[in-house]
This record gives C-alpha cells, sequence and structure tokens, in this order.
C-alpha cells in the first residue's frame, strides 16, 4: 500500500508539472495567452477537489519519501536512484519561495500571482531567474526518471519510447524558451514606470508583501530541513532497537555468510554486504527480478507473503519456496539464499516466469536429422546452404507446434523436440506420433517447393521415444531454455540415428507406441541393442511417417485413436 501510494501521488505531481510546462509554452504567443491559459490550470487545480488531489499528493509524496529514507537500512541506491534522490531534495530549497509567492500570496495576500508577477521579480533578480529555470529542469528530469522506472516494467514500453523520450525533451525546452520570450515581454512592460505601477496595483503587490512571502518561506525550508534531518538521524536509533530483536544469518549459495540485526529486507543485506542482487525497479515489489529461494532451518518462521507481493509471484509462476527479496524482511534465523536472476538483468526479465529448476515427469522426445546433407550441400554457396537449411527449419517447427509439441533446439542440420511437458503421457505419445507424420507431410511439400533449386530431394530420419526425462531450465545467460536431460533423451537420439540402418524415416519405439494406445503392427518391429541400455530394446520401422493415421477423438483419450499404418 505504501508504494502504490508513493506511485499514485507521483502521478498526480507529473500530471500538474506536464500541465504547467504546457502553459508555459504558451508563452511563446504572447502574455495573455498564456494568463489566459493560466485560468484553465487554476481552476483546475484551485478548486477544492483540485486543491485536496494536489496537496494530499504532495503532502503523501513527501511524507512517503522520508519514511522511505528512514527505513533503509543502507543507502546503497543504483545511481539512477541517487540522481532521483537528490533532484527530489533539491525542489523544495530551490522552489519554496516560488510556490509560497504564488499559492500562498493569493491566499494570504490577495495577490494575482499570473505570469506577470512571476516573470517580473525572475526579470529583476539575477538569482531569481536561475531558480526559476532550474526549478524547471529538476522537477521535470525527477519525475521523468520516475515515470521511466515505473514505465520500463511494462511491455509496450520500449514501442512508445521514442515517442516519449522525444515529448520528455521537447517540454522543457519548449517551456523555457517560452519563460525567456515572457520575461522579454514584462521587462519591456517594467521599463514604463506609469504601466508598471498599475499593473501592481491592478495585480494587488505591496512592498511590505515581498519580506512576508520570504519570511515564510524561509519558515516552510525550516520545517522541511528538520523533517529529513530526523528522517537522517533517526536511522542509526532504530538501528541500535532492531539489535535487540535478534539476528538474522543469511548462507549464500556462493558459501559466504552474512549476519546482521533483524529488520532490512534480503535486499538490503545483500546489497550492504555488497553482494551483487539484481532489482530492476529499485526494490518497489513491481519487477520480480530480485526473486531469490529461500531455504534452511528456520524458513517455516518467514512469514507469508503480502497481497501484492504474491499477486507478483503468482504472476511469474513461482514456486512457494521464491520469494522477493526486497518485501522479505526475515526474523531472527538461519536461511539459505540464492539469487536466481543475475546482477545484470534488464527490464526485459521483469515479466519471465520463474525458472523451472528441475522435476521428473514423464514425456516424448522427438529427434529429426536430414539425411545425407554433406553430399547435399556440397559446391553449393554458403547464402543457398543457409536458405535450404532455414526452410527446412520452419517446416519442421511449424510440424511440431501444430502438433501440440515444443520445439527444444535445432542442433546444426538436426532438431529435437518434447511432448508432454505439462500434459499426460497418452497425448504425449500421440502428439508425437502426429508431429513426426506432419514433418514428413512438410517435407514433401517443401521438396516440391524446392524442386527447382535441389538436385536431391531432402531425406530425414526420425526418432521417437517416451519416458521419465529430468525437465528443467538449462544453459547460461540468453542460452537459458527449458530442456530435457535423461537416458530416455539419449535413446531417442539412438533411435533416429537407427533410420540409416533400418532404411526407414521412422523409428519409434515399442513403449511409445503402447503408451499412445495405437497399433502398428504392419510395420517391421525390430529387436535392437540401443548403446548405453541393457537387454534387447522393441521398436517399429515406419517407411514413410506421412502414411501414419491422424489421430480424432479428444486429447488425452487413447481409446479414440484409431490404429496407425506404416
Amino acid at each position: 500500500m505504501i508504494g502504490r501510494l508513493r506511485l499514485w501521488s507521483g502521478l498526480v505531481l507529473f500530471f500538474y508539472a506536464t500541465l504547467h510546462l504546457v502553459n508555459h509554452t504558451l508563452l511563446l504567443g504572447s502574455l495573455q495567452l498564456a494568463n489566459d491559459g493560466l485560468l484553465f490550470f487554476t481552476a483546475l487545480w484551485r478548486s477544492p477537489v483540485g486543491t485536496a488531489i494536489l496537496y494530499g499528493a504532495l503532502l503523501i509524496h513527501i511524507g512517503l519519501t522520508l519514511w522511505s529514507l528512514f527505513r533503509r537500512r543502507r543507502l546503497r541506491l543504483a545511481r539512477w536512484e541517487w540522481v532521483q534522490l537528490v533532484l527530489g531534495g533539491m525542489i523544495l530549497p530551490v522552489g519554496m519561495a516560488h510556490f509560497v509567492a504564488t499559492r500562498g500570496g493569493r491566499d494570504i495576500h490577495g495577490i494575482q500571482a499570473d505570469y506577470f508577477f512571476v516573470l517580473l521579480s525572475a526579470g529583476q533578480d539575477g538569482t531569481s531567474i536561475l531558480q526559476q529555470f532550474g526549478l524547471v529542469l529538476i522537477v521535470w528530469v525527477h519525475g521523468c526518471i520516475g515515470m521511466h522506472a515505473w514505465l520500463r516494467l511494462k511491455p509496450s514500453y520500449q514501442r512508445w519510447l521514442p515517442v516519449l523520450y522525444g515529448t520528455a525533451v521537447i517540454l522543457p525546452f519548449l517551456a523555457l524558451a517560452g519563460a525567456t520570450v515572457g520575461v522579454r515581454e514584462v521587462m519591456e512592460i517594467a521599463a514604463d514606470h506609469d504601466r508598471l505601477r498599475d499593473m501592481l496595483h491592478a495585480i494587488n503587490v505591496r512592498p511590505e508583501h515581498s519580506a512576508a512571502i520570504y519570511a515564510l518561506s524561509d519558515a516552510l525550508k525550516g520545517v522541511a530541513g528538520a523533517l529529513l534531518l530526523a528522517a537522517v538521524v533517526g536511522r542509526p536509533l532504530r538501528e541500535l532497537w532492531e539489535r535487540r530483536r535478534g539476528v538474522v544469518c543469511l548462507v549464500y549459495s556462493s558459501g559466504r555468510v552474512v549476519a546482521v540485526p533483524t529488520g532490512p529486507s534480503l535486499l538490503e543485506i545483500s546489497r550492504g554486504a555488497g553482494i551483487a542482487h539484481a532489482s530492476v525497479c529499485g526494490g518497489r515489489g513491481r519487477c520480480s527480478t530480485c526473486r531469490t529461494r529461500v531455504g534452511g532451518p528456520d524458513r517455516t518462521r518467514l512469514p507469508k507473503p503480502a497481497p501484492e507481493e504474491a499477486k507478483v509471484l503468482a504472476r511469474i509462476g513461482a514456486p512457494p519456496n521464491v520469494r522477493l527479496a526486497c518485501q522479505l524482511h526475515p526474523p531472527p534465523g538461519e536461511y539459505q539464499v540464492t539469487p536466481l536472476m543475475a546482477p545484470s538483468v534488464g527490464p526485459s526479465e521483469a515479466w519471465r516466469r520463474s525458472p523451472d529448476h528441475g522435476r521428473e515427469c514423464f514425456i516424448a522426445v522427438l529427434f529429426a536429422d536430414i539425411r545425407d546433407f554433406t553430399t547435399l550441400s556440397d559446391g553449393r554457396l554458403p547464402f543457398d546452404i543457409v536458405f535450404v537449411v532455414n526452410r527446412y527449419f520452419r517446416a519442421m517447427g511449424g510440424a511440431i507446434e501444430a502438433a501440440g509439441g515444443r520445439v527444444d533446439k535445432f542442433i546444426g542440420d538436426g532438431v529435437m523436440a518434447l511432448f508432454g511437458i505439462d500434459g499426460d503421457p497418452a497425448q504425449a505419445a500421440r502428439q508425437a506420433l502426429d508431429a513426426a507424420r506432419r514433418m514428413s507431410l512438410a517435407l514433401k511439400d517443401l521438396n516440391e517447393t524446392l524442386s527447382a533449386d535441389l538436385e536431391l530431394r531432402l531425406r530425414m530420419g526420425i526418432g521417437i521415444h517416451a519416458g521419465t526425462a529430468i525437465v528443467g531450465e538449462m544453459g547460461y545467460g540468453q542460452t537459458l531454455s527449458l530442456t530435457a536431460i535423461g537416458d530416455m533423451v539419449n535413446t531417442a537420439s539412438r533411435l533416429e540415428s537407427m533410420t540409416k540402418e533400418l532404411a526407414c524415416e521412422l523409428v519409434v519405439s515399442h513403449d511409445l507406441v503402447e503408451r499412445a494406445g495405437v497399433s502398428l503392427d504392419a510395420a517391421p518391429r525390430h529387436e535392437i541393442d540401443v548403446r548405453g541400455r541393457r537387454g534387447r530394446f522393441a521398436v517399429y520401422a515406419v517407411a514413410d511417417a506421412a502414411c501414419l493415421q491422424p489421430f480424432a477423438g479428444p486429447p488425452g483419450n487413447a481409446a479414440s485413436a484409431p490404429p496407425a499404418s506404416p
């Protein structure tokens, strides 16, 4: 709730700043045009509802920022967080006089604070004009950093980034250009002393008002400074109090052990100890990149995820032992922690599901390979070879996916596919057979398409087997992907190579055919030796996989599948 309030209050203030800058650009037309626009602006924000929303958002945003600073156990922040924090801290000192003069001057002294009033002080005082122009940039950059940190976690943000970036650059430039033009126009009016006197009288400006405005501004700066000092000074006092509650001992997968007083989040502990830990959103519980697997003897003592954390964990499909490091504040005890994402991950990883860390399940595995590819490619240009292979991969990948399978990887001129990772064994076996049929048909179509370019027709061998394998995400960095390993995977690969010896297109294990609930009695049956396996192994050799009968009936109903013939 605190994070959500801080976000929404920031959005209100950013909307206010955006409208303010848009109004500044009207000064490029004339002073009167900008004042006319100011009437709409003030009607919106000085209404009872607008005032409550604006001041409520301002107080909430400042209060939650100070609270966040007070709660932080370590001030190890990313560079963009430091820039945003420093710019946010500069807004009140730089802009307090402007805020008091415009809003306080109107409510307390009855000053009609229009553009003439604001730009007159800027034109007469060099320090004032630097503050006014600097305030525009400080507020805008601070807000844009916050918007970027929020929006970059949205999948569509990259598509809109050029437009948003252009707007972020052009709008303050036009606002400052308008302010420069407005100052020049106001100074021309000020050169005529009689006209200046009349205009000051019209907006109810008196000499004594200036001293009162600056006095109030200084008082409010003192209050803000005192609150900031209290947040900073209170941090070590809070830490002393927390030491009395116990110690958290974290054992990282690297073997490093960190012991700290109870209170900080898991992310803060890591950063405080100098351990790199991913957190794209800066620890606001939005991106999920700080996800961490937590175990150890005291894991049962961990508090349950709050609703917001539980929502994010559900979005990425995290198992029960995975938590967001920025949201988990472990109680006293010993825990084993393993950050699941590299510290260098970017926003694109925020929506990536939690890695599958390994499980045993029954699947079907298919291997396919182009026959005599060396002969086929001999004497051809590299461009032609790549073109043919890509067309082949496209056709085979489409056939596998149409059958309900998953392309695991392309290896040279071969392909590996998995079936039944999230389904039942019988359906996995039938899907693998159906994929072989579709692949054979797709290869025939491809040969017809490429008949004018290839002297020899493409041929392939397919091997299919089913059994229990270890399935999980394996690899490193960008190559991390879901795959399967185990004896049955090796057996499927051996069956693919057996198509050469048996002079057929498909070799399928008896185990898979039996699991699929179909009959291949018309196909030759062989008892073969498979390297790495004991005993003889029963397989069927199908000369043309395209002749397999398509499966009918609802998936998962073996009885509905008709006999398949070679």
